[in-house]
């Protein structure tokens, strides 16, 4: 960590503004090349989202923003993250509550021969779904509830996608658009593997360490609880633009002043507690389809890391509650109607013509991504850029 209290813009050859994947990656890279970069963050730890915790009371790791899984298929992505950190060979599943019933997820032959009281075979089960998907005969969907229907059939939308997502959007699924879910998968075997990556795993030492290790090079420093937008910081946005080479993974209609007006996003609440239970779920994650429960899912964090001696009479549990973002909210997903789609093609313009700044990241490009997308994009910007630096 550093303090700045002069003009030290010659000190460095980049700023990375933001400590989360993009940024971080973006900065190793850089770091290995021999270049003096600093990063800067108005959060007090590193790794934006993806930052992990060991609750003190109980020494289980905690997820702070929210379950983050690793899984990718690039096996480029993957030699570049195992460079930092052993992953466990953890496997996601997820399971759904309806109606005081636990079903497994994604839809699989298993919860469709659960929710028919049937034995399907799977030629008999993809009968069933085909013929249930009819029921508006060739007409095109025109909202969420119609293409949810024209996909799985009333039945098992009804069931584990139309209120969950009610939820999740805070929108009856009827005024939202179809394109919200172009597919639901349906396995049509008993395979309830959340992902279908190549490699799935889940950092030996937690993401906390993993990130740590990423910036351990002696030409990379970094200052936390620092704001870009303040001009009384050195490394400001009004002192650094022009100046000096700069990656900025912030929210990019903050970095142009709102000027077209604010992106829509989905922002998350957690309620944290610890139970006085070895295992208060038996998994890591459990949704609820049911609009009597206000949370969207719980996350048990003892069950990403069953190899660790964790305490046999606690754990700790999280319920997820998912809103529209205000201002200060935390964004987490983007909601891109089609009056944010027309902003930010203004604000991707506008983008473009910055001297010397890279846009990356979730806020930066407004679009959600998994981990694995965020780490491919970084090592491909930086293999873009990397000659300009």
């Amino acid at each position: 960590m550093s303090d700045f209290t002069n003009n030290e813009l010659d000190n460095y050859d980049l700023l990375i503004v933001g400590a989360g994947i993009f940024g971080l990656t973006f900065a190793q890279k850089a770091a290995r090349d021999g270049k003096k970069v600093l990063i800067i963050d108005k959060r007090n730890h590193i790794g934006g989202n993806a930052y992990s915790e060991f609750d003190k009371q109980t020494g289980i790791e905690v997820h702070k923003y929210g379950a983050h899984l690793f899984h990718t298929s690039d096996d480029a992505v993957w030699e570049y993250v195992n460079q930092f950190s052993k992953f466990t060979n953890y496997v996601h599943r997820v399971y759904t509550t309806y109606k005081n019933e636990v079903f497994p997820m994604p839809i699989n032959l298993g919860t469709i021969n659960q929710f028919f009281r049937a034995s399907y075979t799977p030629d008999e089960a993809r009968g069933v779904i085909k013929k249930q998907a009819q029921e508006l005969a060739n007409k095109q969907p025109t909202n969420l509830d119609e293409q949810g229907i024209s996909l799985i059939g009333r039945s098992l939308y009804e069931a584990f996608i139309k209120n969950y997502t009610a939820k999740q959007w805070q929108t009856d699924p009827k005024l939202l658009d179809p394109s919200i879910i172009r597919r639901l998968p349906v396995r049509y075997n008993y395979d309830n593997r959340y992902f279908n990556d190549k490699y799935e795993g889940l950092p030996e030492e937690g993401y906390a360490k993993l990130f740590e290790n990423m910036v351990r090079e002696k030409s990379i420093d970094i200052k936390l609880s620092t704001d870009f937008f303040d001009e009384n910081f050195v490394f400001s946005k009004k002192n650094t633009v022009g100046k000096m080479p700069i990656v900025y993974t912030g929210p990019i209609d903050k970095y142009f002043n709102y000027k077209y007006g604010q992106l829509g996003w989905r922002t998350l609440d957690f309620e944290k507690s610890i139970e006085n239970t070895g295992d208060y779920q038996g998994i890591g994650a459990m949704n609820y389809a049911d609009l009597d429960q206000p949370f969207t899912r719980i996350l048990e964090f003892r069950h990403f890391h069953p190899e660790r001696n964790y305490p046999s009479d606690k754990t700790v549990i999280v319920k997820e509650f998912s809103r529209f973002a205000e201002k200060d909210d935390e964004p987490y997903y983007p909601v891109n109607t089609p009056q944010d789609a027309d902003n930010y093609a203004k604000y991707q313009q506008n983008a473009k013509a910055e001297p010397g700044v890279i846009f990356g990241g979730r806020l930066g490009e407004y679009k959600y991504f998994d981990m694995h997308q965020v780490f491919a994009q970084a090592l491909q910007a930086y293999k873009n850029f990397a000659n300009q630096l």
